[in-house]
């Protein structure tokens, strides 16, 4: 089985059009959104509707918990203060474009989605978050401790964790099994971010799940997590931006995949 899993669209309508070209021709079984497809750019209504048309399985980012409440606050973590003025004039300029039918649709999305497999004689929980089971707007980066990462996924019966939020792709497989017992290997895997990826490359990027008749929790290599870039028009929402009133630091941002 093919899973595509996709995140942090943030309003960026030429990245998720590219998406859904790329993704299609690679046929997977399912597809799945965790959620942020608004902010920061001019099609937060359009976005909206391009996955709900498609009637694609889809969680609420931080971001879309806030604009579907009308909330000032997005719940980002902004380092600086001009980062946090940038912050508040996005979430503003959402909230006056989002239509109410759209905005609605954003209310009502879940939290979580949890699949659970029987692929043999190990059951095989896949958990779909945004930035954490915990809290929607944790980050998990790479660099987490192991005992940290293993709390959080044993916490939550999850053996392949799927998140975003942080726009920053990784895959950490760790082993939770205690010293004397059968392996228990477990998988974390950020999935990157279709619109406004922050890992210094500026094309979109989604990953592909692949689950087999043999996957379980005693052999780390039967899941697979592929990495998958793909071109669009950077400058074409780059150029949104700057003719819209959101900061023109965002154009930077799209333009150099920071």
């Amino acid at each position: 089985m093919k899973i595509a899993l996709f995140s942090d669209i943030h309003a960026n309508l030429p990245a998720l059009e590219a998406f859904f070209v790329d993704v299609e021709s690679r046929q997977p079984n399912m597809i799945y959104c965790l959620g942020d497809l608004v902010g920061y750019n001019i099609w937060p209504n359009e976005v909206v509707n391009e996955i709900r048309k498609r009637r694609i399985p889809t969680i609420a980012g931080n971001y879309d918990f806030g604009i579907g409440r009308m909330s000032n606050d997005c719940g980002c973590a902004y380092k600086t203060d001009e980062e946090k003025d940038m912050g508040k004039i996005s979430i503003s300029y959402t909230n006056s474009i989002m239509k109410d039918e759209e905005r609605a649709y954003l209310r009502t999305l879940p939290a979580h989605i949890k699949v659970e497999f029987q692929l043999n004689e190990d059951k095989l929980n896949l958990l779909l978050v945004h930035g954490s089971p915990r809290k929607i707007n944790e980050y998990l980066f790479e660099d987490r401790e192991e005992k940290s990462m293993l709390r959080i996924m044993e916490t939550a019966d999850a053996d392949v964790m799927c998140f975003g939020h942080t726009h920053k792709p990784y895959h950490r497989i760790l082993n939770s099994a205690q010293e004397g017992q059968p392996a228990h290997y477990r998988h974390a895997i950020n999935i990157g971010s279709i619109g406004k990826p922050k890992d210094s490359n500026p094309e979109g990027g989604y990953v592909m799940l692949t689950l087999k008749e043999n996957s379980g929790i005693t052999d780390k290599d039967s899941i697979q997590a592929k990495f998958i870039r793909f071109k669009y028009d950077v400058e074409k929402a780059a150029k949104a931006v700057e003719d819209s009133p959101l900061p023109n630091e965002y154009a930077t941002m799209l333009r150099q995949g920071f």
